[in-house]
């Protein structure tokens, strides 16, 4: 901006106009996510069994016809055939066991389970699903523009249940010993992941009732900010849920450039966290100052499923030495 002044000079008044000023360079803002890096729960650790993960495997689907899904199995070193694994299922699979990415979920598991901290369980990372000319999702590309993620994971509906229950469990159950308790069954995700697990416990509440939500998409995609309204006038269920949500989330800008409360991602995880406590649900919540994405849930992973499963069984007994060791691999059988 040019600025100007008057000076007398031999009697005559002359305007002087100043050299435009350069402005000073404002500084970048801080990028809140740097505050998040995972520790070392998320890590590969010496001396700790390592489980599986197999496949990847193709599920078809009669839920969506035409599709399918695909999905890996980490199997942990202590599973033992004998004895019924808890379960965890964790929508965009390809995210959650991206071992460089930020959740690490093959490691989490590996950590938790050998110290007893969690149940000895059976996790599965499973994708959207597509069609067999669509590409798969991948972690830089969860698939949002060209598979049926966004049909699957943001619509109020009992459909991605079916997925889940109606043909992923029967397929888990012919290789695995999966317990048929729905307390020891916990399913979650990220972002539009995060409803459709929430999506598939509120549904089939008699097969899932531990949710995992990371930035949970709890907002006008599909309906999602509904969520709140529908907690407080349906009858409480039998479930436990912990949200995580960052303030620099998505907050609310809808397609004409207006702010539009039912897409803000932090005002819906908070609303949809008053619902809950309201009706008196088991249910835990972090808020912290990130963006939409994984970097805080991935930090906290370890966290959410320790709080999660915090009722596994243990033993008192003082004398019971098993208890009190670290949980070893399962010894093999004769071949």
């Amino acid at each position: 901006m040019k600025s100007a002044s008057f000076v007398l000079l031999g009697g005559a008044l002359l305007l002087q106009v100043a050299a435009p000023s350069t402005p000073s360079p404002q500084p970048d803002a801080p990028n809140p996510d740097a505050q998040y890096q995972i520790g070392p729960d998320s890590l590969t650790r010496d001396g700790v069994p390592k489980g599986d993960v197999r496949g990847p495997f193709t599920l078809s689907s009669d839920a969506y016809p035409g599709t399918q899904h695909m999905y890996w199995v980490y199997v942990p070193a202590q599973y033992n055939p004998k004895t019924p694994a808890s379960l965890m299922v964790l929508n965009d699979g390809q995210a959650f066991k991206n071992m460089e990415g930020d959740v690490r979920a093959p490691n989490v598991f590996d950590n938790l389970i050998y110290r007893r901290e969690i149940p000895v369980m059976i996790a599965v990372f499973i994708n959207p699903g597509r069609r067999p000319d669509q590409p798969e999702p991948t972690p830089s590309d969860w698939g949002d523009r060209d598979t049926n993620r966004p049909t699957e994971y943001n619509s109020l509906d009992d459909k991605y249940g079916r997925v889940i229950v109606d043909e992923l469990l029967p397929a888990l159950a012919k290789d695995y010993n999966i317990a048929k308790d729905p307390e020891r069954r916990g399913i979650g995700g990220a972002s539009s992941g995060a409803i459709a697990a929430f999506t598939v416990a509120w549904e089939r509440p008699n097969e899932f009732r531990k949710v995992l939500s990371i930035v949970g998409s709890f907002t006008n995609l599909r309906g999602g900010h509904a969520y709140a309204d529908i907690v407080r006038r349906t009858d409480k269920k039998p479930l436990r849920i912990y949200l995580q949500d960052g303030r620099n989330d998505n907050r609310g800008v809808g397609r004409d450039g207006k702010y539009d409360a039912t897409r803000d991602w932090f005002l819906q995880n908070v609303t949809l966290m008053r619902a809950l406590s309201e009706k008196g649900y088991d249910l835990n919540y972090t808020w912290g100052i990130g963006r939409h994405g994984q970097k805080q849930g991935g930090a906290i992973f370890p966290d959410m499923m320790r709080w999660l499963w915090r009722d596994h069984p243990v033993s008192t007994d003082p004398d019971d030495a098993v208890e009190r060791a670290f949980n070893e691999p399962a010894k093999k059988g004769p071949a």
